[in-house]
C-alpha cells in the first residue's frame, strides 16, 4: 500500500512494468531514436482513410505488440488507462472498442502518459487490479487539424513550435514480479503564467515541470544528482531552457536533465523547429529508449516528468492563457538476477 507525503505517493513494494511497445510513423523513422522504435510505418496513415483513425490504429499496434511481449491475450489484463489530444479522446475509445478491455479515458494533453502510469501504479499498490495497460498517442495531421490549421493551409511555423510526433506508447503494469519499478509517483499542481501563444508550448508548461519536480525533491528529501537522468515530456529546446533557468532561480543547477522533445527528432537535419510534442512523444521515448534502459540497468534511478498544455480550441480562440500540468514518476532498474553484478 502505498503512502503519501505531501503531493508525492511513495510505493514500499513498487508496481512494475513488465511489458513496453513504442510504435511511431514516417518522422520518427527518420530519426536519432528509429532504432529504438518496436514499429513504424512509412504510412503516416496506417492503411487507414483519415488521420483521426490512423491514430486508433497507432494506439492498437502499441497494446497489441505490449501484449505479445509479455506472452498475454489480454485476459489477464483488468483496466486499460489511455487518452489522447484529440476531442473526447476518441483515438483512444476507438482504440479501446477493438481490445476489450475494461477503459477509463484519462486527459492530461501531453502529461497523460505519466498520469496513466501514477494512477496505474496506484490502482496496482492497492490491490484493485492484477494487471494494467496504460497507454497514450499523439498524431501530427490529427493534432494541427484541430488545434492550429489544415495541412494544406501550409502555414509557417514559428522558431519556437513544437512537432507534434505520430507516435504511441504502451505498458502494462503488475503489482509486482520483474520488470522496472515505479517508487513514487508525484501528480501536479495546474500552472498559469499567462502564456497565450499556441505556438510556444515550451514555454507554457515549463514552469508545471519545474514545480513538480521541487515538490518531489521536498517531499521525499532527494537531490537532483541522486538521480541518473530526470527526463522531462516535451518541454523542447525553447522550453527545456526555461525549465533550468526557473529552477537555477530556485538554486538548481540541472545536470542530468534530458528532454524527450529535444531528442526524439534531430533538429538539424528534420524540420520540427524546437523539437518534438504530443502525448506520444514522450510515451514513445518512454517505451522505447528509457525503459530499456533501466532494465539493462545502465540507469538505476530516473524520474519520468511529462507536461501538458490543458488548453481547448475553444479557449484559444477566445485568447485565454495557457494553463499547464506536469506529473511526476520515478522509475528504479529491476533488482539484478543472483549472481549477477549490480
Amino acid at each position: 500500500m502505498a503512502t503519501r507525503r505531501g503531493d508525492t505517493l511513495l510505493f514500499p513494494s513498487p508496481p512494475v512494468i513488465t511489458a513496453h511497445a513504442a510504435v511511431g510513423g514516417k518522422k520518427e523513422g527518420e530519426s536519432p531514436l528509429a532504432a529504438e522504435f518496436d514499429e513504424l510505418s512509412a504510412d503516416n496513415r496506417f492503411g487507414q482513410s483519415s488521420w483521426e483513425a490512423a491514430e486508433t490504429q497507432l494506439q492498437l499496434r502499441a497494446a497489441q505488440l505490449c501484449l505479445k511481449k509479455a506472452r498475454t491475450d489480454g485476459r489477464d489484463v483488468d483496466l486499460l488507462l489511455a487518452g489522447d489530444l484529440q476531442a473526447q479522446c476518441t483515438a483512444s475509445g476507438y482504440a479501446a472498442r477493438t481490445l476489450g478491455l475494461p477503459f477509463a479515458g484519462v486527459f492530461g494533453a501531453c502529461s497523460t502518459m505519466a498520469e496513466a502510469l501514477g494512477l496505474g501504479a496506484s490502482l496496482c499498490s492497492a490491490g484493485m487490479t492484477g494487471g494494467l495497460l496504460a497507454m497514450t498517442s499523439s498524431h501530427f495531421c490529427a493534432a494541427e487539424r484541430q488545434f492550429r490549421t489544415p495541412l494544406s493551409y501550409g502555414a509557417v511555423r514559428t522558431p519556437t513550435a513544437q512537432w507534434t510526433a505520430t507516435a504511441a506508447g504502451a505498458c502494462l503494469l503488475r503489482p509486482a514480479g520483474q520488470g522496472v519499478g515505479i517508487r513514487a509517483v508525484t501528480f501536479g499542481r495546474v500552472q498559469d503564467y499567462g502564456v497565450r501563444d499556441i505556438n510556444n508550448m515550451g514555454a507554457a508548461m515549463a514552469p508545471a515541470a519545474a514545480a513538480t519536480l521541487l515538490r518531489y525533491l521536498s517531499d521525499t528529501g532527494s537531490q537532483p544528482g541522486d538521480l541518473d537522468a530526470i527526463y522531462t515530456g516535451d518541454l523542447g529546446h525553447v522550453g527545456s531552457q526555461l525549465f533550468r533557468q526557473l529552477l537555477t532561480r530556485q538554486g538548481l543547477v540541472l545536470k542530468n536533465h534530458v528532454d524527450c522533445g529535444s531528442i526524439l527528432y534531430d533538429t538539424a537535419r528534420q524540420t520540427v523547429r524546437s523539437g518534438a510534442s504530443g502525448p506520444g512523444c514522450s510515451a514513445a521515448v518512454l517505451c522505447g529508449h528509457i525503459l530499456p534502459r533501466l532494465e539493462r540497468r545502465s540507469q538505476h534511478r530516473v524520474l519520468f516528468i511529462a507536461t501538458g498544455a490543458l488548453m481547448s480550441q475553444t479557449t484559444f480562440l477566445q485568447k485565454e492563457s495557457i494553463p499547464a500540468i506536469a506529473h511526476l514518476v520515478e522509475l528504479t532498474a529491476p533488482e539484478a538476477p543472483k549472481g549477477e553484478p549490480t
